[in-house]
């Protein structure tokens, strides 16, 4: 979704304030970016509220690529067009894609210390515990949703338990339940 920049709220004062807004929440996010974006994005930097972060993240998620990606490109073409959505995509990928090379070179060399796998299991742990954070801190914003609250929530626990439970392919299912909620947000809203 390409919005009209909100008025009410701050934003990026240059391209370069986007860039490097991009690098440094790119190299904060290993394993579990859902929970450093939404804080900085909407509690620390205001650039969206609680609501557009919730649109636009459900945007990225069904575009094809990385999300966090798709959704540092909407925000810079947001704020800037072209240029914006380009600058930020190259913060967010410069400064980890070194890292990553570094990282990669250095694992080549350590690969079978049981202390280092140990470390990997340890930090899927912590990226886990972020999502579900912030999946709880993003509850509030369902009350405005146009299915409401509850609706939302059930469906929320539909797709878990398909995903999770039943290990049904996430494909199958978001293409289901997202066709489902959009007939009855549409249904909901349409004068």
């Amino acid at each position: 979704m390409n919005l009209p920049p909100s008025q009410d709220h701050p934003q990026p004062r240059s391209l370069s304030d986007l860039f490097i807004s991009f690098s440094l929440l790119a190299l904060q996010g290993f394993g579990g970016v859902l929970a450093v974006v939404q804080h900085e994005l909407v509690e620390r930097k205001r650039w969206l509220t609680r609501e557009e972060f919730i649109e636009d993240w459900a945007v990225a998620q069904i575009m094809p690529g990385p999300n966090v990606v798709n959704l540092s490109m909407m925000i810079g073409s947001r704020y800037f067009g072209l240029p914006g959505a380009l600058t930020a995509l190259a913060g967010m990928l410069t400064f980890p894609l070194v890292v990553v090379l570094c990282m990669a070179l250095a694992y080549s060399h350590f690969a079978d210390s049981p202390q280092v796998a140990g470390a990997l299991r340890g930090m899927g742990a912590v990226a886990a515990g972020l999502i579900i954070a912030t999946g709880i801190k993003l509850i509030s914003a369902l009350e405005r949703h146009p299915l409401g609250k509850p609706a939302c929530l059930l469906l929320a626990a539909l797709c878990f338990g398909a995903v999770a439970l039943l290990q049904w392919p996430l494909l199958y299912v978001l293409g289901g339940l997202g066709l489902l909620t959009c007939v009855l947000t549409w249904r909901k809203i349409r004068p």
